[in-house]
């Protein structure tokens, strides 16, 4: 039965928002869907994606022969009226809408499976099949032994650290390892750095809340706006989804043979490995091995090994904030200390302790870059030391207070640039050129009383030449 024995804890699971994959992957055709869904690798990974509630839709449907009516179905969801109310429906018939638009479920009056997917879901589980759909293991080179697993996450975490260390220390004077020019185009039209006025590229607003994701989230934030672009690169899509499926499904520290990939798989060997996805000995290699970071793809595991000490001191919390606005940091791991060196006035390093301040200037020098008051304190509540989750509130009232009044005396105030028009010989000329001013909508200020404006910068030069042909067709 579906809900007949969930306990509290598992309900609460439901209340989660879908993976970030799932609404993308609504939005393709069915045609799409129906060639995805050919492989067994692709629906066990989407399997994994769906919420409790929907996977015990599909698995109860899943060995059935025949469709069975929506009225038995709704009998196996509430079985006790006094334990479960309204809510249960809801979320039954928010399943149903979601495998729907999935076109995994098929609904007309009766409820059946993909005959597609329900094929392949079923080889994923049974084993049937030969089509490679899980990988190609490559037999074992006694010469030329694969990468350990130990060393698979070592290469993964430098290649993940280069990109987010770039992000937070570009444009700030410091010069971090630069990532691959595919890695930086895909920052940038993902909105996570910007690259103003041919000036290095720098982290955007959206580049600071990417920080305070979890590695998993961050990496898919980048892999949808990859499968965004898919198509502007005449990739395939669907082998694409495939290939990231594919990968979740492989055996961590075994090596694979590329030789039955299609040609758009095989090009994205080179992204995947700027990614740390996959490592392989060398790009003309016939053999990959796929990190922790693509094996983890659809599944609950941490993306990044948690036994080193940037990984566990990020989630145990590192930072202690005083009401006095000092900061101590508990850590001594590059990234985390160029991150807070954004909105943080460092003063001491040691071995395995940062100290700075929380200053006007380093928040103002926060905000200028585009980061908010509010993404700051989430970023110290998510990051605090578990001594300091003994208070309520974490963060000392003075502090949270007094840096969203740093942004709001930034708010206040706004500056541009343009040209003060005054001293007009009467009130008549003053009017008409305001009045042509504001047809060009470059007015920003006026003051009627004293017969002077400001126009933009850009409308200069139209005010000036209007102002000349009028001062020279009245003499």
């Amino acid at each position: 039965m579906l809900s007949k024995s969930q306990e509290a804890g598992e309900t609460v699971t439901l209340l989660n928002k879908p993976h970030a994959l799932l609404p993308f992957l609504q939005l393709q055709s069915a045609t799409s869907l129906s060639r995805l869904y050919q492989s067994p690798s692709s629906c066990l990974s989407i399997f994994r994606l769906l919420d409790s509630i929907e996977r015990q839709l599909v698995m109860n449907l899943l060995w059935l022969e025949s469709a069975i009516s929506l009225t038995t179905m709704g009998a196996w969801v509430v079985q006790d009226q006094k334990k479960y109310s309204l809510y249960d429906l809801t979320v039954y018939d928010d399943a149903l809408d979601m495998l729907s638009k999935l076109h995994i479920l098929h609904i007309s009056g009766k409820l059946s499976l993909n005959t597609t997917f329900k094929t392949s879901l079923r080889h994923a589980i049974t084993g049937g099949g030969t089509t490679g759909s899980f990988g190609v293991p490559a037999e074992k080179d006694e010469k030329r032994p694969p990468m350990d697993v130990e060393g698979l996450d070592g290469y993964a975490l430098e290649r993940w650290e280069t990109i987010l260390h770039f992000m937070v220390s570009s444009g700030t004077g410091q010069t971090p390892t630069r990532p691959s020019q595919g890695v930086l185009y895909l920052l940038q039209r993902s909105g996570l750095m910007s690259n103003q006025h041919g000036s290095l590229p720098q982290i955007t607003s959206a580049g600071f809340q990417f920080l305070l994701h979890p590695p998993h989230a961050q990496l898919w934030d980048l892999l949808l706006q990859y499968l965004h672009m898919a198509e502007e690169r005449q990739m395939d899509l669907v082998e694409v989804l495939t290939f990231f499926f594919m990968l979740s499904t492989m055996e961590l520290g075994r090596e694979y043979l590329t030789e039955n990939l299609s040609q758009t798989q095989k090009a994205m060997l080179d992204d995947l490995r700027d990614y740390g996805l996959i490592w392989q000995r060398r790009a003309t290699s016939r053999r990959f091995s796929p990190t922790r970071l693509a094996t983890t793809l659809t599944s609950s595991s941490p993306s990044l090994p948690t036994s080193t000490g940037a990984a566990s001191s990020s989630q145990q919390g590192f930072i202690v904030l005083e009401t006095n606005y000092r900061v101590y940091a508990y850590t001594d791991n590059p990234l985390q200390t160029a991150v807070l060196n954004l909105f943080v006035s460092l003063k001491y390093r040691f071995p395995n302790l940062v100290v700075g301040s929380i200053t006007r200037d380093s928040v103002r020098r926060a905000l200028n870059n585009g980061i908010s008051a509010a993404q700051i304190i989430s970023y110290l509540t998510a990051h605090a030391h578990p001594q300091m989750r003994k208070f309520n509130p974490l963060i000392p009232v003075t502090v949270q207070d007094q840096i969203r009044l740093w942004e709001l005396e930034k708010e206040r105030l706004k500056s541009q640039e343009g040209y003060l028009y005054t001293a007009f010989a009467s009130q008549a000329d003053y009017e008409f050129v305001l009045d042509y001013a504001k047809q060009l909508d470059v007015v920003l200020w006026e003051n009627n009383a004293k017969r002077c404006f400001f126009g933009s910068l850009e409308g200069h030069s139209n005010i000036r030449n209007f102002i000349e042909r009028r001062t020279s067709g009245a003499t």
